[in-house]
């Protein structure tokens, strides 16, 4: 995902869930690839999608700043989750830490095998091949809320992340197979 900000998608419930609805509808390519300047990246059984970004933060990031663009993305994300569950029903929160544990590019490179060194003793229980979208996803968002598609094999999720206090803060969407939910 592409950490500049400039061309997200527009904003509010309305349009939202109209990009939600093209992306799970839309196939899942062959390779990973990343459209729209960054703004979605796809891949086989897996696409992610910045629905909403605040400006970033290399310059001043001051609490004056950074609070407000929280509670802006925040709002966005409770009125998104307000519409998806009248249309779905309530959602389930996956907890994202797990899978840094078993992401390869996570370990601290000591070759152990052990908790966050992305080997078969991750925590995530992956054995190191962490399911996509969850492997970008744990890397900015501790959580997200997903609602099964009624009728697919197909989850949607939203998150709040932030790549590092420096970069902007995204609303996501996460579209995936329910094969890569934790059980």
């Amino acid at each position: 995902m592409d950490t500049d900000s400039a061309d997200t998608p527009p904003t509010g419930t309305g349009p939202h869930l109209a990009l939600i609805d093209d992306l799970l509808a839309r196939p899942y390519p062959a390779g990973e690839e990343s459209e729209d300047s960054g703004v979605r990246s796809s891949g086989p059984g897996h696409h992610l999608l910045i629905l909403r970004a605040s400006r970033d933060f290399w310059d001043d990031g001051s609490p004056e700043l950074v609070e407000p663009a929280e509670q802006e993305i925040e709002a966005d994300f409770s009125a998104l989750a307000t519409a998806l569950t009248e249309r779905w029903g309530e959602p389930e929160t996956v907890d994202l830490w797990p899978f840094l544990d078993d992401d390869p590019d996570a370990g601290d490179g000591t070759g152990d095998d052990g908790p966050g060194d992305g080997g078969p003793g991750g925590e995530g229980g992956y054995g190191g091949l962490v399911p996509e979208p969850m492997g970008q996803l744990c890397n900015l968002a501790g959580s997200m809320q997903v609602w099964r598609v009624p009728g697919g094999t197909r989850w949607l999720g939203l998150a709040v992340g932030q790549a590092d206090p420096e970069f902007p803060i995204w609303l996501l969407a996460a579209v995936g197979e329910t094969a890569a939910l934790p059980a």
